[in-house]
């Protein structure tokens, strides 16, 4: 009835950097896939933590100065806890801003706090400000609300906060001075409009209510008119009081801090069997929503017959899993079903946890039960009549699941049948790599021949293809690392697959991991596909050019002139099938919304790639992709801006 979509699925972008084919030689000049005359020049590197955020240029400047309209505003320079609170807050839904918070979604704390010292301590001389707007009273109201506020309607001045110099206060408050006016006019809306949060008592929502439109226009038409001082951001007094009560309490979601009844009973070891066990089901992928307490349930899967809220597994009495027994959490694992008997829906994918067996079923529950208890409520799900309806789910049931158990095939070596087992069952694979019918259920349990996520616009690619992301040639060794860390010589993970090895696969133990692999190699491989992919005609030249042109501008820096890339940083483009896969949905999404591989203890500072969305219109981009595809060796059809606007969807999916 419905696809798994979440982002705990395993959906996967293969970056494969296989030594360019003797093909990716120049080509002649003035052929539709020929290269720039000049000598080739390797791509331009340092190891550095600059290097490694080059992502946030596109949208913030070169080193981080600000766009030149400055609607993404200036970073370079800007307090080093302001920042590191700013990237937490997109990154954990706080700010809301999809291309933020997908370009964050994979980095933990401490890769955010050296992100934001490294900007922080960039000096940088700012722009000229912008000519002042408004008439002379205007400007004289914006000034007096600035720096002495406005008691009659409790509004503090901004200087009481900010500084007497507008230039902010170490360790965490900004300077208000080098922004645009319509940066500083959006921001007091989000603040306004609830789209922008901080921990409460969130001081700015409530000043920002309290201003009218012409307080507004007047505020950052002053501001954004002002010079800035050459001072340092002055640290702030040890003990200075604010004028208001500002982010002194935890805005997160209340918990309460009880043990379930039964965890002092619970085996330890057990207990800890359960964790490695959500681990490889990447349960919380599902169950925590963004910034909130862990496993408490709430977050949405995006389904074609509507939204999937996951429940709250913690062991709450009223809305958790307080009441449930070991049987009854067998049951929905097995059989699909609630305590009360309901039908689940198969966003909660056991058609693939039907084959989980009872002992790591308890184990697993032991361990939901020594959980914090939160207090939650589980969100009721948004979905379209007549999907809504427990008859129509039943119907749904009763044509295509039947509760089964993993039966091992004695032809094959344990080994295989601990990765068929992890794979088919409880890493429920199949979610994402399996295709599916017009009603979401697998159309051949057995295979994973590739899919488009539903609502999310990436594409899980196949696992018996070759030219997708069949694994049959790789060395047993490569599966593991990329499993492990994320990044090796022949790929990255992006995309949803980024997520289940950051919180699922790189916690499994070495054994499990050879496993995974040895029953991924031996998956059937799809036979050669007739006919090649026609070679771009003469008439295509011109579109190519374009794009090689844009590529020279946008990508040679990181990717190289002959798109071989920097091992260990950046993939090489010539000879990835990911570059030439068909559909090409997930290029067309790393392009336009870049990101950061998954941070894993194999590669903790992972280096980021722009979003260039946020540079390049659809025209732009698809010329850069045809080039791509068609240049070094590579073989691929042509884009066009209708084929990058229908692939590219948001940030946010």
């Amino acid at each position: 009835m419905t696809k798994l979509a979440a982002a705990g699925a395993v959906a996967v972008l293969l970056l494969q950097a296989a030594p360019a084919p003797a093909s990716a030689q120049a080509a002649p000049a003035g052929s539709a896939t020929a290269t720039a005359t000049k000598a080739t020049r390797a791509a331009p590197f340092e190891d550095t933590i600059a290097q490694r955020v080059l992502a946030c240029s596109a949208c913030h400047g070169a080193q981080g100065r600000a766009t030149r309209d400055g609607y993404f505003p200036r970073i370079a320079g800007k307090p080093a806890g302001y920042l590191f609170e700013q990237l937490r807050n997109f990154r954990d839904g706080r700010r809301s801003y999809p291309p933020m918070a997908g370009l964050l979604a994979g980095l933990d704390d401490d890769y955010l706090r050296e992100i934001a010292g490294h900007f922080a301590g960039l000096r940088l001389r700012y722009p000229p400000p912008q000519a002042p707007q408004g008439s002379p009273s205007m400007l004289a109201r914006g000034r007096a609300l600035a720096l002495e506020g406005d008691p009659s309607r409790e509004l503090p001045a901004c200087a009481e906060c900010h500084g007497r110099a507008l230039t902010g206060a170490a360790p965490a408050i900004p300077g208000l001075l080098g922004l645009s006016r319509d940066y500083l006019n959006a921001q007091i809306g989000a603040w306004r409009d609830g789209l922008r949060h901080a921990a409460a008592p969130d001081c700015m929502a409530q000043v920002a209510r309290r201003l009218r439109p012409e307080d507004v226009a007047a505020l950052t038409g002053w501001l954004a008119a002002q010079p800035v001082p050459t001072l340092e951001t002055p640290a702030a007094s040890p003990g200075a009081r604010l004028p208001m009560r500002c982010g002194s309490v935890d805005a997160g979601v209340a918990a309460v801090q009880t043990q379930g009844a039964a965890t002092a009973a619970a085996d330890a070891a057990q207990v800890a069997r359960g964790a490695y066990l959500a681990r490889a089901g990447d349960c919380m992928g599902c169950h925590t929503a963004r910034g909130a307490a862990r496993y408490a349930g709430g977050r949405g899967v995006a389904t074609p017959f509507g939204t999937v809220y996951a429940s709250n597994l913690t062991p709450d009495d009223e809305t958790g899993l307080g009441r449930w027994s070991a049987d009854d959490f067998w049951r929905a694992l097995h059989d699909g079903r609630s305590r009360d008997g309901r039908a689940l829906y198969p966003a909660f994918p056991y058609p693939q946890f039907t084959r989980v067996t009872r002992e790591d079923s308890d184990a697993l529950f032991a361990f939901l039960r020594s959980l914090p208890a939160v207090r939650q409520p589980n969100r009721p799900h948004a979905l379209r009549f007549p999907f809504d309806r427990q008859i129509v789910l039943e119907a749904w049931r009763w044509l295509f699941f039947r509760p089964a158990a993993f039966v091992a095939d004695r032809s094959r070596s344990p080994e295989w049948n601990r990765g068929a087992y992890l794979v088919t069952g409880l890493g429920h694979c199949a979610a994402c790599h399996g295709a599916r019918n017009a009603l979401g259920a697998a159309r051949d349990a057995a295979r994973f021949d590739g899919e488009q996520m539903p609502e999310q616009g990436w594409y899980a690619p196949s696992l018996h293809d070759p030219r997708q992301a069949g694994l049959a040639d790789w060395p047993l060794e490569d599966i593991v690392r990329l499993l492990r860390v994320g990044v090796t010589g022949r790929a990255s993970v992006a995309g949803p697959m980024a997520e289940v090895v950051r919180h699922g696969t790189q916690h499994l133990d070495a054994s499990d991991l050879r496993a995974i692999a040895v029953f991924l190699r031996e998956l059937p491989v799809d036979p050669p596909a007739t006919g090649a992919t026609p070679a771009p005609s003469d008439r295509d030249a011109a579109w190519l050019a374009s794009g090689a042109r844009a590529y020279e501008n946008h990508c040679a820096n990181c990717h190289g002139e002959r798109g071989e890339g920097v091992p260990g940083a950046y993939p090489a483009l010539a000879g990835n099938r990911a570059v030439t896969m068909d559909p090409p949905i997930n290029l067309v999404r790393i392009a336009a919304h870049g990101g950061f591989p998954p941070q894993t203890a194999g590669n903790p500072r992972p280096f980021g790639m722009p979003p260039f969305t946020q540079a390049l219109d659809d025209a732009d981009l698809a010329a850069i992709l045809s080039y791509v595809r068609n240049a070094w060796g590579n073989r691929g059809s042509l884009l066009s801006s209708p084929d990058v606007s229908r692939y590219r969807g948001s940030a946010g999916q």
